[in-house]
């Protein structure tokens, strides 16, 4: 018998939430990081991130997930320092290791991924921020950049390949070992941050979320969508040949859908698609 996996406001740990996750009209989910005042994230954290990531991904109606911070200060300002100076090195190990089974799960879920970056966006924040589709940033709201080269350490949740893989080796390289910050407006000059909205932290969410629901019901095909993230996120990273043979599989896929049959049509008869992620 299949169970029915509720809408939740919340994802607790021991009691406490930390990640608060929400719908916004009929095809998005809102999560959200909330540890004030930096959204430091502890092991418990990422515990509730990654329910939220799987709750996204079972829920049939979510096409779109938005991930933002709370506050207008900071997005996330990484790991937690203080719970990592108290504990072990073998728990530090698999803190790391579920971080990045983490955000694994999110940058392979078949579903766009918009990164709202409220504020400041540094070390591990940003390492989660690069496990997203697309990266907003807030005009004037913070700073970004790995800065863990100062502690004595490396970007460890995916900074060092997720960096390389967006501004290429050298570039990265120099940000990782010079561990400076810079602006939204350079990263988006490097590609990693997609475009730079204004406001204030309610109206650059509004626009966000705006920007989202372009990717919906009935405006896009939401299986076309999580298809073509797929084909990006699977195909960049195995041979060409062997990414060729992905892309066809999944286009074979969307080939036998309502949506393909409705887009399709549309295109015959001149008027707009109107796709029911059938």
């Amino acid at each position: 018998m299949a169970t029915k996996i509720e809408e939740k406001k919340d994802i607790k740990t021991d009691g406490k939430t930390l990640v608060s996750y929400r719908k916004e009209g009929e095809h998005i989910a809102v999560i959200t990081l909330d540890d004030p005042p930096a959204n430091t994230y502890t092991h418990e954290m990422m515990r509730q991130l990654d329910d939220a990531i799987l709750q996204a991904r079972f829920d049939k109606d979510v096409q779109v997930l938005v991930l933002a911070g709370a506050g207008e200060k900071f997005f996330c300002a990484g790991a937690n320092i203080s719970m990592l100076q108290k504990v072990d090195p073998t728990f530090k190990y698999y803190f790391c290791l579920h971080a990045n089974e983490t955000l694994t799960r999110l940058e392979q879920t078949p579903k766009l991924v918009i990164a709202a970056l409220n504020g400041h966006t540094v070390g591990g924040g940003l390492e989660i921020a690069m496990a997203c589709d697309i990266r907003i940033a807030r005009k004037n709201a913070g700073k970004i950049g790995l800065p863990e080269v100062a502690l004595g350490v490396l970007p460890g949740t995916g900074g060092t390949q997720r960096l390389t893989r967006a501004v290429g080796r050298s570039k990265a390289l120099e940000l990782m070992v010079t561990g400076r910050t810079f602006s939204f407006e350079e990263a988006q000059e490097l590609g990693l941050v997609t475009d730079i909205y204004e406001g204030d932290g309610a109206a650059f969410l509004k626009e966000v979320l705006t920007y989202a629901k372009q990717f919906t019901t009935p405006n896009k095909a939401a299986k076309a969508v999580g298809n073509i993230k797929r084909a990006v996120v699977s195909g960049g990273e195995v041979p060409f040949s062997e990414a060729l043979a992905i892309e066809r599989e999944l286009q074979q896929l969307l080939f036998q859908s309502g949506d393909a049959k409705e887009g399709l049509s549309a295109y015959v008869e001149k008027r707009m698609a109107k796709f029911t992620n059938s």
